[in-house]
């Protein structure tokens, strides 16, 4: 006899329904709630815990080769492949996308099957997106190195790989409402409301930020240009960190918090407003990436003052988390797992806190561009997101396995070494920021630059970045130490791929009793209008900061001399970002006296007109180049791209000696520009159709130039185009008076 209904054993058919007994939901009067048997998959959870650790490691360890790039440029080993431009975002895409995106997975199909008492939807599904995800991956690490890229923060694969996310992203989120619709627990727990909000918003911010116009099977051109181009990257980029690295660590917070301390959650009704707050403000706050820049002032104005309400919502969460360890600090003092999700929860509430200080238009003016953003960035990324996941997988594997974790000295002293590897880090980025900020910014009795000399403060620098390389050696020892561990520990357990588990079916029938008349709860048990709600949130301040900047067009004014790019500088801009010289650096004056002297006029909306995608940049690791064109010869040019410290002795920048024996690809110029006039770069069809010709043409008068320096280069060459591109940087309100249509 069933020991709680006192009814005889259940009976489950293949299909999972109960022989002999009505429908789920469908009971006979008087009969009480049967309970319904099914199983957990733990198979997926292990299969993401695996390629957590396995990425993580991976991407770590690319992070302190990076690291160790601006410091000595021995590290980029002399090959095209590995240079700093080119690797750097491969780190940040294994990173955020196979670390990050993979705990996310893990610990939202642990959860979410245990939240809703059922299976997920569908095993083929799971498998897919499993599988799906890795050759994603995979994809990021074959056309990274060789320079396949659209250059754009965080969403940098070109548009192929675009379409696989959009589908895996599909395949994720009808297996995620398939098991919340088939859930035998009405109720939708907080960190549910988390999933489905990260789920719709990521899916917009990546179909709108994807729009692109492909030229061949791996390039593509941005369909917007410049401001516009800007303002839908930075929302973007800005809230991949808002609804990537942070709704679904939050609704992972609020299940496995709870679980390892074995207490509830402090508030309910702080959980509530923790996320439509959150949710709603956050999408406003990307503008302040674009500060005193040529983007229009309202739209800068609203990044602001949403960025500093975030600290409301931001904080909410935090002290939400903190407050359910109360009476349980004994426990954390003893379990480093728990010590783990204190410092994770810690870092996140100085990452939101320091994000709307950095918003302040006077804050920004010192920090933007500098390695102070690198140590905030960092705070969040190793602190809240890495700390968060090393709990979960050392929480979840031994409880999975059935076995206790192999060493808790390990454990320990993978915390200690991880906390360790988090201040080595961000305290000498923050010292380097700010000594950057300053130097940059600093003027003699005479009212001369003191630092004129760029090279100045990036020498000044090395010894922080040195230390910063130690600081990333010692968190990414942590992590090797951490997969030793759980690899040993599931080497001693055995898996239970399928858990048992037994809960009531869930009523179709349901009348509400006391306090359900709160609407909140019933919106809860609603999961499509919950989504629909979610949705209407995030897109009240996106429609409103993108609009306008589309379709009103005095916000970005036309400048009559500015002029788009001829075929030979168009090959010259695609090298530029083949090679990622815009993680190095930036191409925006900013209207402050110590950049209008030092690198000239400050840049107007006008200018980017026909840039498909914007290279604003976001790090000035080297001077910016806006107004490169013209500055230097062609030969010095020449000889910087092939040994840069024979133009600047000192120079972190590694040598491209590739450029100047490599052929320039030209079979797709004419392409390229068909592409570019298709989304409104004013090219005539004789122009696209005499395209080869121009191009050669004005190859043959750079490299007529370079010979009369003594420079003999012929003029199919990689670094003739490159020359073209640079010379043209911001030479067009030079050729006449700035006129606005």
């Amino acid at each position: 006899m069933n020991a709680t209904t006192n009814q005889p054993p259940l009976i489950i058919s293949p299909d999972r329904s109960a022989i002999g007994q009505p429908p789920p939901g469908e009971l006979r009067p008087g009969q009480p709630p049967v309970a319904e048997r099914f199983t957990y998959d733990n198979a997926i959870v292990r299969n993401f815990a695996v390629a957590t650790i396995i990425w993580g490691v991976i991407g770590m360890l690319v992070g302190v080769i990076v690291a160790t790039q601006l410091f000595a440029p021995a590290a980029n080993l002399g090959n095209q492949y590995t240079t700093f431009g080119r690797i750097r975002p491969l780190h940040t895409n294994a990173v955020i996308f196979a670390f990050v995106g993979n705990a996310i997975f893990m610990g939202v199909y642990y959860s979410l099957q245990r939240l809703c008492k059922a299976r997920m939807f569908s095993d083929l599904l799971s498998k897919l997106h499993f599988w799906g995800w890795q050759l994603i991956i995979l994809s990021a690490v074959a056309t990274l190195p060789l320079g396949i890229t659209t250059s754009k923060e965080y969403a940098e694969l070109e548009w192929p790989i675009d379409i696989a996310i959009t589908l895996i992203w599909v395949v994720f989120g009808i297996n995620m409402f398939g098991t919340i619709i088939k859930r035998r627990e009405r109720h939708l727990y907080v960190a549910i409301w988390f999933y489905i909000a990260t789920f719709v918003t990521i899916a917009v911010l990546h179909i709108v930020n994807s729009m692109e116009i492909p030229v061949t099977f791996l390039k593509s051109y941005s369909l917007y240009a410049g401001v516009q181009d800007a303002l839908v990257q930075w929302w973007y980029g800005h809230n991949a960190v808002a609804f990537f690295l942070t709704t679904p660590y939050l609704g992972m917070m609020y299940y496995f918090l709870p679980k390892m301390a074995n207490r509830p959650v402090y508030s309910y009704k702080l959980s509530i407003l923790h996320f439509w707050a959150l949710i709603f403000i956050y999408i406003w706050a990307g503008p302040h990436h674009l500060l005193y820049s040529s983007l229009p002032d309202w739209a800068q104005s609203l990044g602001v003052v949403f960025s500093i309400m975030l600290i409301a919502p931001s904080w909410g969460g935090m002290i939400n988390g903190l407050l359910t360890l109360r009476g349980a600090w004994d426990k954390v003092r003893e379990d480093a797992i728990l010590k783990f999700m204190v410092v994770g929860l810690t870092a996140y509430g100085m990452a939101t806190f320091e994000g709307p200080m950095l918003s302040l238009k006077n804050v920004n003016a010192i920090a933007h561009f500098t390695d102070w953003i690198v140590a905030h960035v960092h705070v969040g990324a190793l602190g809240w997101n890495g700390f968060l996941t090393f709990a979960m997988l050392y929480w979840l594997i031994p409880r999975m396995y059935h076995t206790p974790l192999h060493s808790k000295r390990l454990l320990n002293l993978h915390f200690w070494i991880g906390t360790l590897g988090i201040l080595f880090y961000a305290v000498p980025m923050y010292i380097s920021g700010f000594t950057q900020g300053m130097m940059w910014k600093e003027f003699t009795p005479e009212s001369t630059l003191r630092y004129s000399n760029f090279l100045e403060t990036t020498l000044q620098l090395l010894p922080m970045h040195r230390m910063r390389a130690i600081g990333g050696t010692f968190y990414l020892a942590g992590a090797i130490i951490m997969a030793y561990n759980l690899f040993k520990t599931m080497a001693a357990g055995t898996l239970t791929a399928n858990e048992p588990a037994e809960a009531m079916a869930l009523p179709k029938a349901y009348t509400p009793t006391g306090g359900d008349t709160f609407w909140h709860r019933s919106l809860e048990r609603k999961p499509f209008p919950l989504l629909v709600g979610s949705l209407v949130v995030i897109l009240i301040g996106s429609l409103i900061e993108l609009i306008p900047t589309f379709m009103v067009e005095s916000n970005v004014p036309t400048i009559v001399a500015v002029q788009p790019y001829t075929a030979l500088e168009v090959e010259g801009r695609d090298l530029y970002i083949r090679e990622g010289c815009v993680g190095c650096h930036s191409q925006l004056v900013r209207p402050f006296r110590s950049e209008t002297e030092r690198y000239g006029e400050y840049s107007k909306a006008g200018e980017f007109v026909y840039d498909h995608p914007f290279l604003w940049g976001s790090k000035r690791t080297g001077p910016d180049l806006h107004r490169e064109g013209s500055k230097y010869p062609d030969s010095w040019h020449y000889h910087h791209m092939r040994d840069p410290e024979s133009m600047s002795p000192g120079s972190i920048m590694p040598p491209y000696p590739w450029l100047l024996e490599q052929k320039l690809n030209v079979a797709s110029t004419s392409a390229k520009l068909k592409a570019l006039q298709s989304v409104g770069v004013p090219y005539d069809d004789v122009t696209v159709r005499y395209a080869d010709e121009d191009l050669k043409k004005q190859a043959a008068e750079v490299s007529s130039r370079l010979a009369k320096d003594g420079i003999k280069v012929p003029a199919d060459r990689e670094i003739i185009a490159l020359i073209a591109y640079l010379q043209r940087l911001g030479t067009d309100i030079k050729k006449a008076e700035t006129a606005v249509k």
